[in-house]
């Protein structure tokens, strides 16, 4: 029995370190995209970097201990992410600097988080869920892969912004997947847990042996640079326009916790009471107004944490604890960032296109309890579709758009969920179901 128990805690180690990269590749381009967007220069990215490896590991550790109490990621929320970076690419248009525009963000971010506190303490949850029907939810996570997949399999192939990608990069980023894929599918014991690490460390070494040493997520060392800087987006200023368009991406932002707890619930073969629900929305808002002091985009809960989990199978909160507990360690000693921020991105991508794999699995499942024939089919295939379709338009054909409108109008995951939840509920889709009265006898039975 002590033996067992040994061993059991023994496994938390790589299980921790497993969690690292996963944290950490998800973590470590918001900061670098952003800053480059807003024209920051290299030791202040660097400690904006830092600021968010810390925050990010003290909300999972919080959100794992008093919070949601699951295993699951919380982190820059990607919705913010790309609204972020669609807002500054139309700054031009709407006759606004780097500088107002990153002021303005700062209040938006403050604003939405704050109201964000303020519903989940009203009860804003329970609309929430009655309108988050578990088709909407499956329509959510089925997006929410294809986008993910959408973005690794460009980093993992190398793939430029002229179009070309490197066939030598996209062959390693094969030989990754298919080395990950088979310690899943076919290694037995705590070996198919870890594999993952085991890429990570496998595909590392690969690259360094193909191209040299050199990675694509480094920044320059933060120097001289102060790490906790009080505002350096400078003094927040709430332009309409984007704070309108903040509380929006707010709002849908709160489903990804949603989601991510309906989902976990099922993983963990529980469920989560009402009160693990606020106090996830609530120290989310809370650490995003914290963030928002600080340089940096709000936080929400990964959805994307389930295919994670599906796929090493440690569902421990010790695990992620130790992990985040780490990524803050990494971001309290800049050599271990420097260090960190050199692991390739196209090894970390093709690592992580295998571990969402599962959260495709998850959003079928999800969906199957929905009878389907020609006329519902609409309630999925126009929301999924419309959505798909808008990610493979480049964000440049959407310039004709109202400036403030373009950065949702060309998100396919937020257009797509909108779309859900309007025929969600304004179609009554019961009355295209067939009745059990006119099903064959055979299937009466």
């Amino acid at each position: 029995m002590q033996w067992n128990k040994y061993k059991s805690n023994l496994s938390l180690l790589p299980a921790g370190v497993q969690w690292l990269f996963f944290l950490f590749t998800n973590t470590v381009l918001v900061p670098l995209s952003v800053g480059h967007a807003l024209g920051m220069n290299a030791a202040d990215i660097t400690a904006s970097m830092q600021r968010s490896f810390i925050l990010t590991g003290l909300l999972c550790i919080v959100q794992a201990v008093w919070g949601h109490r699951y295993a699951l990621m919380d982190g820059p929320a990607g919705i913010w992410w790309g609204l972020v970076l669609g807002i500054i690419s139309s700054a031009p248009a709407m006759g606004m600097n780097p500088a107002s525009v990153a002021a303005s963000l700062t209040g938006g971010f403050l604003l939405a988080g704050m109201i964000g506190s303020l519903l989940a303490l009203l009860g804003f949850l329970k609309l929430l869920q009655r309108i988050f029907t578990p088709v909407v939810m499956g329509i959510y996570l089925l997006l929410l892969t294809f986008q993910l997949a959408n973005t690794f399999f460009k980093g993992m192939i190398g793939y430029s912004t002229g179009g070309t990608w490197d066939l030598k990069l996209a062959g390693l980023s094969l030989v990754i997947i298919l080395f990950v894929s088979i310690i899943h599918l076919k290694a037995k014991g705590k070996l198919s847990q870890f594999s993952l690490l085991l890429g990570i460390i496998a595909g590392w070494i690969a690259y360094v042996i193909c191209f040299g040493s050199s990675g694509s997520m480094g920044a320059a060392s933060a120097g001289n640079t102060a790490v906790w800087q009080w505002m350096p987006w400078g003094r927040p200023t709430f332009e309409p326009g984007i704070v309108m368009v903040g509380l929006l991406a707010g709002l849908v932002n709160m489903t990804n916790t949603l989601t991510s707890l309906l989902a976990a619930d099922k993983l963990y073969q529980q469920q989560a009471t009402e009160k693990q629900y606020i106090r996830s929305l609530l120290f989310t808002n809370l650490f995003s107004v914290a963030g928002a002091c600080f340089g940096l985009i709000p936080f929400g809960t990964f959805a994307s944490s389930i295919g994670f989990l599906e796929n090493t199978k440690v569902l421990r909160r010790s695990a992620l604890i130790i992990g985040a507990a780490l990524l803050m360690l990494v971001g309290l000693i800049p050599a271990l960032s420097s260090w960190l921020a050199l692991l390739p991105m196209s090894v970390g991508s093709a690592v992580l296109f295998v571990a969402y794999l599962q959260m495709f699995g998850t959003a079928l499942n999800t969906l199957s309890r929905t009878a389907l024939n020609s006329k519902t089919i609409y309630r999925v295939a126009l929301p999924v579709l419309t959505g798909i379709g808008i990610m493979n338009i480049p964000a440049s054909a959407f310039a004709g758009f109202p400036p403030l409108l373009t950065p949702l109008a060309s998100n396919g995951l937020v257009v797509g969920v909108i779309l859900a939840l309007v025929m969600e509920n304004l179609v009554p889709w019961s009355q295209f179901e067939p009745k059990a009265s006119s099903l064959p006898a055979s299937k009466q039975a």
